[in-house]
């Protein structure tokens, strides 16, 4: 069984919380996992997805226990799996019987060593210049920068005309900004805010989890100052930082994202698509209701809910907007 004393990060309950608007929160007793349960539309039936970004789960090997007893409540469900799972292929395998295909490799970083021996010399000195004209703070408690995110965050909506899931309520924030294990990290210049980044501690991994910065930030390069001032910090304290993946959904190297995350990282570990059928005759059904042509999109019947050519149904596809 799980244990919910050690449980932070996306692993905690007030995590899981925190997106009841995309699903009804449900604890899968054995694992400790967390997915969300959604409607269908048409439909009178309901399926799962898992929280964004990561399953995360407490008890790995326990995980196909929990998914056994699935079958008469949900119709199917697809998650993303932490790279850092304590996992095999051949667990998914047993686990995800109808989809486990490679999705995006993360960005890692060894903290056990001295961030002068990865960091890329661009990245380093970019580091240099903006933490000349930028303080960085930590921030142990970010919920009292409720307003001051929001600002930032209404800045990154605005630039990458983000709607939908990816613009997070108020409230969600709300929520997300008191989850035990958060840190954050404040770039300000001259008293004003213009960068912060959210992370989540977990057991002995950091994961990068959102950043948002001003007009001022981009032009003051405060990622760059944030991130090194971060690796820092998080350095005494962890073992591993998840920066995760590049934006959309493939791997590429002209992407900004990866670019940048790739400057600090120590190397990649992949991070699994997976999808469960769990009741063949109702996701038949309901597809063929639904009318789409043939697809890899998993599930079928939710092609283009969310817009754009996403081949597979979680938030992590619609939430890296992120520049540098």
């Amino acid at each position: 069984m799980s244990d919910p004393e050690h449980a932070a990060g996306y692993m905690h309950s007030s995590y899981a919380g925190s997106l009841r608007e995309f699903g009804h929160p449900r604890k899968l007793p054995h694992s400790g996992a967390w997915i969300l349960e959604r409607p269908i539309r048409r439909s009178a039936y309901r399926d799962a997805m898992g929280c964004y970004p990561l399953l995360a789960c407490e008890n790995w090997r326990d995980l196909e226990t929990d998914l056994a007893g699935l079958g008469d409540e949900l119709v199917c469900l697809a998650v993303v799996t932490d790279p850092f799972g304590n996992y095999i292929h051949e667990d998914l395998r047993r686990c995800f019987k109808h989809v486990v295909r490679p999705f995006k490799e993360h960005f890692i970083v060894d903290l056990s060593r001295p961030p002068e021996s990865y960091v890329e010399e661009h990245h380093r000195r970019n580091a240099r210049k903006a933490l000349q004209n930028l303080k960085v703070e930590r921030c142990e408690h970010p919920g009292e920068f409720l307003e001051t995110w929001l600002h930032l965050y209404d800045c990154l909506i605005e630039r990458h005309h983000i709607s939908g899931i990816p613009a997070f309520s108020r409230w969600s924030f709300a929520q997300q900004l008191r989850v035990p294990g958060i840190v954050a990290f404040r770039a300000e210049c001259e008293g004003e805010t213009v960068g912060m980044t959210l992370w989540y501690k977990q057991r002995d991994v950091g994961y990068y989890h959102l950043g948002a910065y001003s007009e001022a930030g981009y032009r003051l390069k405060a990622s760059f100052a944030i991130f090194w001032t971060a690796i820092g910090s998080l350095a005494g304290e962890l073992r591993w930082l998840n920066l995760g993946g590049p934006a959309g959904i493939e791997n590429s190297d002209t992407d900004g994202l990866a670019r940048f995350k790739r400057g600090w990282s120590t190397g990649t570990r992949m991070a699994y698509f997976c999808g469960r059928i769990f009741d063949a005759q109702k996701y038949s059904e309901i597809t063929q209701a639904a009318g789409h042509p043939p697809t890899s999109y998993f599930p079928a019947y939710r092609q283009g809910e969310f817009g754009g050519s996403q081949t597979h149904d979680t938030l992590e596809t619609t939430l890296n907007y992120h520049d540098h």
